[in-house]
């Protein structure tokens, strides 16, 4: 059977987000690049995320919020998708299991952890 060359990790459950740790060090221990849906996994080891940046998410739905409690019924607000989203790369991580990350990534990411 063929080892994996990557993992992604979706996140933003409950299940997830109790695992981060686990997950990110069984990335790590197994020398596999891991990106992930939430940046905190790349605070417990992980390797990159790419999510929406989630103040300018809570600030969207405050808006619709206000807009629903001024009369607007939920039914003919428009749907909207995340606009911000972040770039989080951790190179401790990458030195770890001999990645080097392209120097275009690192100056496009929002957020390097050495």
């Amino acid at each position: 059977m063929k080892q994996p060359d990557g993992l992604y990790a979706l996140g933003g459950d409950a299940l997830m987000a109790a695992n981060e740790k686990r997950i990110a060090g069984l990335a790590l221990k197994s020398r596999l690049p891991s990106v992930y849906g939430n940046r905190e996994a790349v605070d417990a080891g992980g390797l990159m995320s790419y999510s929406a940046e989630l103040p300018d998410s809570y600030r969207r739905v405050a808006t619709y919020v206000d807009r629903i409690l001024k009369g607007a019924k939920p039914a003919d607000l428009p749907v909207e998708q995340p606009t911000k989203f972040e770039l989080v790369i951790n190179l401790k991580t990458a030195k770890q299991i001999g990645l080097t990350i392209p120097p275009n990534v690192l100056a496009r990411a929002d957020r390097v952890l050495r």
